[in-house]
C-alpha cells in the first residue's frame, strides 16, 4: 500500500507515499464533507479556527485503510509490531489565510507523530520541522505521510492558495497492554 521507492529517510523524519492514494483520498474527503460541520469534538482554537476536528471511524469507515497503512509504517519506523501500538487521529482543515502555530505532540505517551495529506493545493503552506540542525521545509503532496518524533517542534505556513487544505494528523503510542 505504500511506495517504498518514494520513502525518504531523514535522521529526524520520514516521508512515505501511499501508492493507491487517489481512491482512498476521494472516499475520505467525501465522508469528511458530510461530517466536517458537526465533528464529535474540536480543539486548539488559534488564529480564529479550531485546528483539530475529531470525527470517528464509525462515521468515516473510509479512513480505515489509511489508518492501517499509517500503523504499518509507524510499526516499521519504531521497530515494533502493529499490535503493540495504539493511535489517535484528527483532521486539520486550513482555509486560505490560516496557519498552524509552532507546537509539539508530546503531551502523553506518544512515540511517533505523523501527518497525511488528503488535499493540498499549491501554496497552501509547507510543513516546517525544527530539526537539530535547522528548519526543514516540507512541501506537502497529496498521498504523502510525514512521520516525525512527537517532541519535534513543527508548524504549517500560511495557506496562500485560494482553496482549503485538508490533512490528517495521527499520534502513535504504546497499546494499553504494554503499559
Amino acid at each position: 500500500m505504500t511506495n517504498k521507492e518514494d520513502a525518504v529517510d531523514q535522521p529526524e523524519y520520514w516521508r512515505i507515499h501511499l501508492s493507491d492514494w487517489q481512491g482512498i483520498n476521494k472516499e475520505i474527503m467525501a465522508e469528511f464533507a458530510e461530517h466536517r460541520d458537526a465533528p464529535e469534538r474540536q480543539s486548539h482554537f488559534f488564529h480564529g479556527r479550531f485546528e483539530n476536528l475529531y470525527i470517528g471511524s464509525d462515521k468515516m469507515p473510509s479512513i480505515t485503510p489509511l489508518l492501517d497503512a499509517a500503523a504499518k509504517n509507524a510499526a516499521e519506523i519504531l521497530q515494533r509490531s502493529v499490535s503493540s501500538l495504539k493511535y489517535g487521529y484528527w483532521f486539520n482543515l486550513m482555509y486560505p489565510g490560516h496557519v498552524t502555530s509552532w507546537h509539539t505532540h508530546d503531551e502523553d505517551d506518544e512515540l511517533l507523530s505523523c501527518v497525511y495529506y488528503l488535499d493540498v493545493p499549491p501554496d497552501s503552506g509547507n510543513l516546517q520541522l525544527r530539526l537539530s540542525d535547522g528548519i526543514a521545509s516540507i512541501v506537502p503532496e497529496n498521498g504523502m505521510f510525514v512521520f516525525f518524533s512527537p517532541t519535534l517542534d513543527h508548524c504549517v505556513e500560511k495557506n496562500e492558495s485560494d482553496r482549503p487544505r485538508l490533512s490528517v494528523a495521527i499520534n502513535f503510542g504504546p497499546s494499553s497492554e504494554l503499559r
